[in-house]
């Protein structure tokens, strides 16, 4: 059955079982011990999990003995396997694979509320209402195909509605009954993966009182990452103006050609790869020895703000103001410059290294580097 004909299948048959529901759901519900089970849906990538975590504090706050299951990414169960608040997980990659599996077990398990911060539809609201919850909130829910099915069909407000991701889904959660908490993301690094972290650091000949300096090369899309050659220049300067400086290339697995086409240019010893050999899991503590992260707009972002580390953001297609730093802004360091192609293709971007990244020299992010290390010359 091709997309659309599941999506217009499913369309019908949750009208239908909206038509038949006898659920009445009362308001005096929210934010009461009546409810008793959640089920809270952020299952994409990393840094919209991270931004959903001052989401998820406010509803433990309200609901502090509410048993709660994350729907979350698989890959990343293990990033998060520590993450406060939350009593269960349950692993769901989007699409159509393994949804009647998930719906029929969440069914089982009986949800009172259901909390969307991030997920994609069509999937994501009927996976909510088949959860069997009485109460199901989602922000934004104009243009949903499954607003029917939502708790919050009125009034109707736009991604464009919201200034930060992480204010949206703080709104999601105040519909559904959320205490106030603020915009600090959790991400909580442990003392054994310290050790761990310390250990790897030591046998690539960093020394504990070494600074390390992160630069992240890759990004969700090709279209937010920073050209390799500048990159590589910005290290080999950097590395040069501080014989004690040590620089950790950090990225993903299936980035690591990438990595160590950057590492080879560079042609320093202080210049370790991390990417394939830091486990995932292990990958806050690394941020958290680092003095600074120089990142594009990805999940290596977000991780180093939650666990402290100072960001020099770069930033291009996509605006900071929507999901940079959004607290401890004095931290950190953001460099925007904008889209130079009308329309922008964003994740279809035809150019190996984007035009408008490209806008941001190495000149000003060095700058940036040196007052965060106080390399100031």
């Amino acid at each position: 059955m091709g997309t659309h004909l599941r999506e217009h299948a499913l369309k019908l048959a949750m009208r239908l079982a909206k038509r038949l529901d006898r659920r009445q759901p009362d308001p005096a519900e929210l934010g009461s011990a009546t409810i008793q089970r959640i089920l809270v849906v952020s299952c994409t990538a990393i840094g919209d999990t991270l931004m959903s975590t001052p989401a998820i504090r406010s509803l433990r706050l309200a609901y502090p003995h509410a048993h709660l299951t994350l729907l979350i990414h698989p890959a990343y169960r293990e990033l998060f396997a520590s993450l406060p608040g939350v009593n269960a997980m349950l692993g769901y990659r989007g699409g159509w694979k393994g949804f009647v599996r998930l719906a029929l077990t969440l069914h089982r398990q009986s949800f009172d509320l259901a909390v969307i911060l991030h997920g994609n539809e069509p999937q994501a609201t009927p996976l909510a209402y088949l959860s069997g919850a009485r109460w199901i909130f989602k922000l934004p829910n104009a243009g949903n195909p499954f607003q029917f099915l939502l708790s919050n069909r009125e009034p109707q407000l736009r991604w464009e509605d919201f200034q930060h991701g992480i204010e949206q889904r703080l709104a999601t959660a105040a519909l559904a009954g959320g205490a106030p908490t603020d915009w600090a993301m959790d991400m909580p690094v442990g003392d054994h993966e310290r050790l761990l972290v310390d250990d790897w650091l030591a046998r690539q000949g960093v020394k504990p009182a070494q600074r390390v300096l992160g630069l992240q090369a890759g990004a969700s899309t090709v279209s937010r990452r920073w050209p390799a050659g500048r990159l590589a220049e910005l290290a080999r300067r950097l590395l040069a103006a501080d014989p004690q400086l040590a620089i950790v290339l950090t990225g993903s697995a299936a980035e690591l050609p990438l990595i160590e086409r950057i590492a080879a240019d560079i042609a320093n010893p202080r210049a370790i790869i991390s990417a394939g050999a830091v486990p995932l899991a292990h990958l806050p503590a690394l941020m958290a020895r680092m003095s600074a992260l120089v990142t594009p707009d990805t999940g290596a972002l977000h991780l180093a703000v939650a666990v402290g580390t100072p960001v020099i953001a770069l930033f291009a297609v996509s605006d900071w103001r929507r999901s940079g730093p959004a607290v401890a802004l004095e931290k950190h360091t953001v460099i925007q410059k904008w889209r130079t192609c009308a329309p922008c293709l964003s994740k279809r971007c035809p150019y190996p290294e984007p035009p408008c990244m490209d806008l941001i020299s190495v000149d000003e992010v060095e700058a940036a580097c040196r007052q965060r290390l106080d390399l100031l010359t």
